[in-house]
């Protein structure tokens, strides 16, 4: 009954774990996308070298700024004429295009809202021309990033809620088989706690051996997604694997203890006719 309890929380458990470890991954895809989302601050044609270099400066040291990239007309110049494969300056008799600067913001920055702000307050700059971004793909990626956030959030319930129910149902049976036990020690006279204590300590203990099992299993599995299909999940930091594994040794632990609490005080307060009954 303990092997066949043991086995079945670190199944459970393993795949809480793996929800969490989708949930750090998907979190992780969404930074990088939010990474990527780019403000161009261009330049006015009159700009000195010196509102250039300190436009390049307040841009670095601002707290929206993950990136700062400067593009000289030269440059600009180039990357059009590999883009569209013809040189402006040739019918035009000079460079039409800007100095500008590239910035990536940081994820947290990377929302409408936040980017209006920002758009507004990089605007005052006397020697700011313009500033451009991609207003629909921001918003159309604040969209989806609220969507797979809720979708993510609705599977973690719901698999917390189904853990729970099962790693609850188990311990029930485990204790069920131990219900004379504990009628027998209520009839001499120990106290409720004194009941509870060993099935208690043996839950706890046994949330503390599936976690672990759950664990290993999970590593498994981590190892052989990215080193053996070459998939990389998520970057293998000391955090993610903390976080990762204190999911499985709480919710391991306390679905456990809870169990086990519910059950024993069901047959501490049920009478010995009823035992036989059931």
């Amino acid at each position: 009954m303990y092997v066949t309890t043991s086995v079945s929380i670190t199944l459970v458990l393993f795949l809480v774990g793996l929800v969490a470890m989708v949930t750090l991954s998907a979190h992780r895809m969404i930074e990088q996308v939010r990474h990527n989302v780019t403000l161009t601050v261009v330049l006015s044609e009159d700009a000195d070298s010196a509102q250039v270099e300190r436009c390049g400066v307040v841009l670095r040291s601002a707290p929206y700024c993950h990136e700062c990239r400067y593009i000289s007309k030269q440059d600009a110049l180039a990357e059009h004429i590999r883009s569209l494969g013809d040189d402006p300056s040739q019918f035009l008799g000079y460079n039409p295009l800007l100095a500008s600067y590239e910035i990536n913001l940081k994820s947290a920055y990377a929302n409408p809202d936040s980017i209006a702000v920002v758009e507004r307050q990089v605007s005052r700059f006397p020697y700011v021309k313009q500033v451009m971004y991609q207003r629909d793909l921001v918003e159309l990626l604040e969209h989806n990033v609220s969507q797979v956030t809720l979708v993510l959030i609705g599977l973690a319930a719901m698999l917390l809620l189904i853990a729970y129910v099962l790693i609850i149902n188990t311990i029930r049976l485990h204790v069920y088989s131990h219900r004379f036990l504990i009628n027998t020690m209520r009839l001499v006279g120990a106290t409720p706690w004194v009941i509870k204590r060993p099935f208690v300590a043996r839950s706890l203990r046994m949330g503390l051996w599936s976690a672990l099992m759950a664990m290993a299993l999970l590593a498994g599995l981590f190892y052989y997604v990215q080193y053996s299909m070459h998939i990389v999940l998520m970057p293998i930091t000391w955090q993610n694997v903390a976080i990762i594994a204190g999911i499985v040794l709480v919710t391991g632990e306390v679905l456990t203890l809870i169990g086990s609490l519910i059950a024993v005080n069901r047959y501490i307060r049920m009478d010995t006719e009823r035992m036989y009954a059931i």
